[in-house]
């Protein structure tokens, strides 16, 4: 059976200078080869909403984005905003320093309060692997599995580093087989892609979709 490898994409687009002309390109690549999603701004999610409606294309959305230090209510309501705007997917920056200090009861409620408030949208958790320890991207992962979050993921794209093969299989190995697992940050062409979904991945967060799919090498760094 022939991987659907599309169909695993979230295709990103996510610079703060983006303009509606390069929203429209990536909706419409997204619509071409049937990405899971697009993965855009808050601002962008009505107007991403409605050029994909009727497709089986979903707009995903960041909360806490890039830095994790909201609140947890200003992350609630990010979140609620979002999926009232068209939002199918959520993904949420944790508290990268409260996990730092070993204040994880924060990081778990700070999780929880997205999870609670997306009421059963998918919420993805990402961790920022690069700034953490190999525990604290264990315990990061155990938390959000503790907070009811739908997959883990990697990065943001806008840190120090993106995805790693040896991460993924480490978030694959602490969540278990039915939490989904995301890898985001320099995966640029297929055999990238290939490599992370056999250490684990079953999500793949890319501006690279593109090239992807038809074979070849992005030089984009998300």
């Amino acid at each position: 059976m022939t991987q659907n490898y599309a169909a695993m994409i979230d295709h990103t687009l996510l610079k703060a200078d983006a303009t509606r002309p390069q929203i429209e390109k990536l909706c419409e690549e997204a619509k071409k080869y049937v990405f899971a999603s697009v993965c855009v701004n808050p601002t962008w999610v009505k107007y991403s909403a409605e050029l994909l409606a009727g497709t089986e294309v979903k707009v995903c959305t960041v909360i806490g984005f890039p830095l994790g230090a909201s609140t947890s209510a200003v992350k609630a309501f990010e979140t609620k905003d979002a999926i009232a705007n068209g939002a199918g997917e959520i993904d949420m920056v944790i508290n990268i320093g409260a996990l730092k200090n070993g204040e994880y009861d924060l990081v778990r409620d700070d999780i929880k309060a997205v999870v609670d408030a997306a009421n059963g949208t998918l919420v993805k958790v990402i961790i920022e692997t690069c700034l953490l320890t190999e525990e604290e991207k264990v315990k990061a992962c155990q938390l959000s599995v503790e907070a009811g979050a739908d997959y883990v993921k990697t990065s943001t794209g806008f840190s120090t580093g993106g995805a790693t093969a040896e991460d993924i299989a480490l978030m694959r190995k602490t969540v278990g087989p039915d939490l989904g697992v995301k890898a985001s940050g320099g995966v640029r062409n297929l055999e990238d892609m290939k490599k992370m979904i056999e250490n684990g991945a079953t999500r793949i967060g890319a501006s690279s979709g593109v090239a992807i799919m038809t074979g070849l090498t992005s030089e984009s760094n998300y």
